[in-house]
């Protein structure tokens, strides 16, 4: 323990921690690690007695986290994701021309609208590493929220106080079909001319889900969703087989139609929401995020 009354424990010895708890295995946590496995018997053992809890259940055939281990874990994960992001960003102040950005954003537009903007701003700054973590709007918040991604692109209603927001635009929504269905000739078709179509969709816990059910039970409609999966492109590859139609966002699944899809708007009630940019109050941007922040206001709403 040391003089500050916080308990002795360095980087390496928490990112141990993480890697037995993430494998179950001595074995699996020392070759990811680099090391021995007696090195990792050894780091665990001392941060157990560090804190006087045991965080690991150990028999002769498997490693079991025990409930101790389990909160622990994610604490130590967030102050490592902390810690990273603070390293990254006083080494960004230093050098501009390098960094690393994490953005989290929801797959319709990580799937639409992001790869061009990305790709805008990698003209300008090549030495800038990106990486995209795609995913429910639950999933951004909480990758914005622990420090796992520099900022979000996400849904703004009902965001938590935590959050600031930057609106960006709208998103649209559409109905995707195989192009020889018969509702593929119409100009644009309303919830009601869904009424008993099978319907592929996205979970019934993901926001575009309560949406589009939320529209559908406004009018008096239950909605037959027949299959559930979890991606854009799973859900299309559905359509093509002609298991069902699709209610999706317009810029999530525009690259994935190809020549056997087609789109449909929907009218009537509007099945659209207010995308934007999310951070943390309390957290500054590094100067890399900022510059693609700032990108992405700018040049949104443009061709």
């Amino acid at each position: 323990m040391s003089s500050s009354g916080l308990p002795d424990l360095t980087s390496r010895q928490l990112e141990t921690v993480l890697a037995l708890a993430e494998y179950g295995s001595f074995i699996a946590a020392a070759a990811l690690l680099k090391t021995s496995q007696p090195a990792v018997t050894r780091t665990v053992k001392h941060v157990e007695e560090v804190l006087g809890l045991k965080l690991f259940d150990r028999s002769t055939r498997s490693v079991q986290i025990t409930a101790a281990g389990k909160e622990f874990v994610g604490v130590a994960a967030r102050m490592l994701n902390d810690l990273k992001i603070t390293i990254r960003s006083m080494r960004e102040l230093s050098d501009q021309r390098r960094g690393q950005i994490i953005i989290s954003s929801i797959m319709s537009v990580a799937n639409g609208r992001l790869p061009g903007l990305v790709s805008a701003y990698r003209l300008d700054h090549p030495g800038i590493e990106l990486h995209v973590r795609d995913g429910v709007h639950g999933a951004v918040m909480e990758d914005v929220r622990s420090g796992a991604a520099d900022f979000g692109i996400t849904y703004l209603d009902d965001l938590p106080d935590p959050f600031m927001s930057v609106p960006l635009g709208k998103e649209e929504f559409t109905v995707v079909l195989p192009r020889h269905h018969e509702l593929a000739k119409k100009k644009s078709l309303a919830l009601s001319d869904l009424k008993g179509a099978p319907l592929v969709s996205l979970p019934s816990d993901s926001r575009t889900r309560r949406v589009i059910d939320s529209a559908a039970s406004s009018i008096g409609l239950t909605l037959n969703h027949v299959v559930t999966v979890s991606q854009f492109a799973t859900m299309l590859g559905f359509v093509r087989a002609g298991i069902g139609l699709a209610i999706a966002p317009k810029s999530g699944v525009a690259s994935f139609l190809g020549k056997e899809l087609s789109a449909v708007p929907v009218r009537g009630r509007p099945l659209a929401r207010d995308l934007g940019v999310i951070t943390l109050r309390e957290r500054e941007p590094s100067p890399a995020a900022a510059g693609l922040m700032s990108l992405l206001r700018s040049s949104w709403n443009k061709p």
